[in-house]
């Protein structure tokens, strides 16, 4: 397995704090090893910028984001805004020669894990068909685990192979807000999928140092890393 998927339960529940966190990891901890980044599809200005300017990715624009459509909407509603198909084949193509070339890949998806990707897919059907293995990002609040379950319901249906849950503190929260609102064992008791561990609130989300540090108290041997 060298690429990982990294979705959400929502388009703000923390999965470009995860991806950066294991990026910030792997480039702290494995210097040596060749890792990379990929955004497949974006609607606006966002995270491959991000990347682009935190990380010294040796990856053309167009390699960490194959489709990209001006107007920050679902993909589908800005490919039409410009008469363009959102053109999976791209991505693919993409994807596989990324895979060819790195040890290891981080993909983060677009919105969560229902987001429509086309008129006809989300980003639980094409992870499901591409057999991706996937990371669903859990915010830290109230309704957590009530979004924990519906979405590991939708990766089941479509077959992904959803290897772990990671929660994320979307806001500053106590030890207490987190084992009330999202406890790993309830959220594992009816999801039957393992809670790998949970992000802290970062006040500065470009502090490399703590996001590495983040990552590494993660149970990442469940994502081979």
């Amino acid at each position: 397995m060298n690429t990982l998927l990294i979705t959400g339960t929502d388009t703000e529940a923390g999965k470009t704090v995860l991806t950066t966190a294991l990026a910030a990891y792997w480039q702290k901890y494995y210097p040596q090893r060749h890792w990379g980044i990929m955004k497949p599809i974006q609607s606006g200005i966002g995270d491959r910028e991000w990347y682009q300017n935190l990380f010294n990715l040796e990856q053309s624009p167009a390699e960490i984001t194959p489709l990209y459509f001006q107007a920050p909407l679902a993909p589908p509603i800005a490919a039409a805004r410009e008469n363009r198909p959102v053109d999976l084949a791209v991505v693919w193509k993409t994807l596989c020669e990324m895979r060819s070339r790195y040890e290891f890949l981080l993909v983060e998806s677009a919105g969560g894990l229902g987001s429509p990707m086309t008129n006809e897919l989300t980003v639980a059907d094409i992870a499901g068909e591409w057999r991706l293995p996937t990371v669903l990002v859990v915010p830290v609040r109230l309704g957590g685990i009530s979004q924990a379950v519906a979405n590991v319901a939708l990766a089941r249906q479509c077959k992904v192979n959803l290897i772990g849950i990671v929660l994320n503190c979307i806001q500053p929260r106590t030890d207490a807000e987190i084992t009330d609102w999202t406890p790993p064992e309830v959220i594992q008791s009816f999801t039957h999928i393992p809670v790998l561990g949970c992000l802290p609130y970062f006040d500065n989300p470009a502090d490399l140092d703590k996001l590495a540090q983040a990552a590494s108290n993660l149970n990442l041997e469940a994502l081979n890393i």
